[in-house]
């Protein structure tokens, strides 16, 4: 392993790192002995190569599919465009053959140009809160047009390869799930289908590179959306719990229903089955007392179903239910209509999953509270947002058993990021996945924590404004509005703000405009890819924004030297997920508060810290508001999950050091002296 580790890194111009040999020699024997892994790695670690190698290695020497799942499509892109076409031409004279990688996403990523060239597209009536008027001089219209001359120009077919992107409304034009597709043997552009052609490619390659979502699908399913394999690498694995919730979570609204029911009557009308627009119309009728029930429900978790709200989605569930029956009858005999067999496929997945998730949820509210394994609650829109309507949520309340028994059951995984290790320790994390079951030996893993090139105490310092009140839940008081004011004066700009919600991020950027002279970008004032690339591109430039910027924003250089966190990042009081996961905790014995609150809080404060360091030469502060990370009897479980910067609550010494920073001093920190 180290003779391919070193021909990797010497073959893309590089040299070894801190911690990279150890965590591929620890990715090696995972794959080996099957002992999962989980292995933290700073940024600037090299664990891309450190992770890729072994499984290279295994790939190949076993003629087998190593599959690696990412959260973002920034590090898909690193992966495919840039790590393995390098890495493969470095390691093809000691493996005797250039290793095959791919990468592979949901359908609903790729073009379909069956859709796309006379498929089914959206009835304009179909729109949930307004009408899509699709005309060539539309807005959306104009989207559509670009999509089209794409079709022409690309190879792929990869919704993310099309630069600016579209809307999803516009992509929903000439895209299609898989439960939509007609299948390529129909399909009169099945042999040119780019979804397919992505997975023949994911079939023969020895790396597959691919998303959570489809892990998730993959492993929660009955279908195999992925090739066979043994081996799984995360990467991003701090995400892993949100993207498999967010994964097999099901919604229900009223337009989401009334649609369905107006795409089925024009399947089963009375030419194609008697009686056909009688279960339409029942549909339709269920998507209008479901609207009307939850005008009336308030929003937040619920914990009892009422008994108008029950009726209704049984009697939604038993109309999806006749829908799906008629639909599937008149299908019958459309082998030679594939325009129409499409429209039947897409509406009958629509109503289909409308039925799953009725059941879903009624079968919640037979189980006492105590034994409940999903959570219900209805998000309703804030009064800016009004177009989207109220809509009724079901997901599983613990994500671990699934992926232990479909993930870890079934294969070997490791799991890695720069921040796994909670309070120091990897057993929160474990505990969610699955892994870390009292009493269950079933399954062995392994934490390891290779470190971090970075000198945190020499090139950060993290101050925490002891000085200042407990944050409440009212505006952001004065006395953070100036604090905020003279750290980005001391550090002439270059500060990236993080916010804990964007009421507060909207708040500090109005009122500091009028009171620094640098420039302020707030996250809303355009796309946020671009505002991250003005940020990072004129150095006095502050940014202001909420959770998107908390994670992968990545300003290397002297753009970006003060961080600053305004609170804690607790969720919400009122968050259905995290306050029946707190609850379902202490039911059985376990600190709700610290299990899953501060767990959720710590693994965002280290995400957020992480934006401050992120090349050898960078310097600079992480300024957090929130007294509490000091004073309260969280807080040691809270900094344990930081990087170790040197600490002080000392805010002369934190501005004098930003000082010296913006005057262009590169000493180590706190460029104080005696310090």
């Amino acid at each position: 392993m180290t003779e391919l580790l070193a021909a990797a890194v010497a073959g893309i111009g590089g040299q070894e790192r801190p911690g990279q040999v150890a965590m591929a020699e620890a990715v090696e024997h995972a794959i080996d002995t099957g002992e999962h892994l989980a292995v933290q790695a700073g940024t600037g670690t090299g664990k891309s190569l450190a992770y890729l190698v072994p499984a290279i290695r295994y790939a190949m020497t076993t003629r087998s599919t190593v599959v690696v799942a990412t959260a973002t499509i920034a590090l898909q892109r690193q992966l495919i465009d840039r790590d393995l076409p390098r890495l493969v031409s470095a390691l093809q004279p000691l493996l005797g053959q250039e290793p095959a990688f791919a990468i592979l996403k949901g359908r609903r990523n790729y073009l379909c140009l069956h859709r796309q060239r006379g498929g089914p597209a959206d009835d304009p009536q179909d729109a949930l809160f307004e009408q899509a008027d699709t005309s060539p001089t539309s807005p959306l219209g104009r989207q559509v047009k670009r999509l089209h001359e794409w079709a022409e120009q690309t190879t792929t077919g990869d919704r993310d390869e099309l630069v600016p992107g579209v809307p999803e409304a516009a992509w929903r034009q000439v895209s299609v799930s898989a439960q939509e597709c007609i299948g390529a043997q129909r399909c009169p552009f099945g042999s040119r289908c780019f979804a397919e052609k992505a997975r023949e490619a994911a079939a023969k390659a020895h790396i597959v590179v691919t998303n959570h979502a489809l892990l998730a699908i993959d492993a929660t399913s009955d279908i195999d959306v992925l090739p066979a394999h043994e081996v799984v690498i995360v990467d991003e694995a701090h995400d892993l719990v949100d993207r498999v919730t967010s994964a097999t979570t099901g919604e229900l609204s009223g337009p989401a229903v009334d649609t369905a029911g107006r795409r089925a009557a024009r399947l089963t009308e009375p030419a194609t089955l008697d009686g056909g627009p009688a279960v339409a119309d029942q549909l339709r009728n269920a998507a209008e007392a479901l609207t009307v029930d939850l005008d009336d429900t308030p929003a937040g978790r619920m914990d009892q179903l009422s008994d108008t709200l029950a009726a209704t989605l049984r009697s939604l569930h038993d109309a999806a239910k006749a829908c799906t029956d008629a639909i599937t009858a008149s299908a019958q005999g459309l082998e030679e209509d594939p325009q129409r067999l499409a429209a039947a496929r897409m509406t009958l997945a629509q109503v289909d999953d409308l039925q799953k998730t009725a059941s879903r949820i009624l079968a919640v509210f037979e189980e006492p509270i105590a034994a409940r394994r999903e959570v219900v609650w209805l998000d309703r829109p804030f009064v800016e947002d009004a177009r989207r309507p109220p809509t009724l949520r079901v997901a599983p309340l613990e994500v671990g058993p699934v992926l232990r028994n479909k993930l870890f059951g079934e294969r070997t995984v490791t799991l890695t990021s720069a921040t796994l290790a909670l309070g120091g320790s990897f057993n929160p994390l474990a505990s969610q996945w699955g892994l870390n079951i009292p009493g269950d030996d079933q399954l062995t893993w392994k934490g390891l924590d290779v470190g971090s090139p970075f000198d945190h105490p020499r090139s950060g310092i993290l101050y925490v404004a002891r000085h200042l009140p407990p944050p409440g839940r009212d505006a952001l008081p004065e006395a953070y509005l100036t604090e905020l004011e003279e750290l980005i004066a001391a550090a002439g700009g270059r500060t990236l703000g993080l916010f804990s919600s964007m009421r507060a991020a909207v708040q500090a950027a109005g009122a500091l405009r009028e009171r620094v002279k640098h420039p302020l970008l707030c996250q809303g004032d355009d796309v946020t890819a671009q505002l991250v690339k003005q940020f990072a591109e004129d150095e006095p430039t502050c940014l202001f924004g909420t959770l998107s910027l908390w994670q992968g924003v990545d300003v290397p250089g002297s753009s970006l030297r003060l961080v600053i966190i305004d609170r804690v990042p607790f969720p919400r009081p009122d968050d259905p997920l995290a306050s029946a996961r707190q609850r379902a905790v202490a039911a059985r014995g376990g600190n709700g508060f610290m299990t899953v609150a501060a767990a959720h809080a710590a693994l965002l404060l280290a995400q957020g810290a992480g934006r401050l360091l992120r090349t050898m030469t960078d310097r600079g502060v992480v300024a957090v508001l929130d007294p509490r990370l000091v004073t309260a009897r969280y807080g040691d479980f809270l900094r344990a999950s930081l990087p170790p910067f040197w600490t002080t609550t000392d805010p002369a010494l934190v501005r004098a050091a930003l000082r010296r920073l913006s005057e262009g001093d590169s000493q180590d920190l706190p460029l104080l002296p005696g310090h």
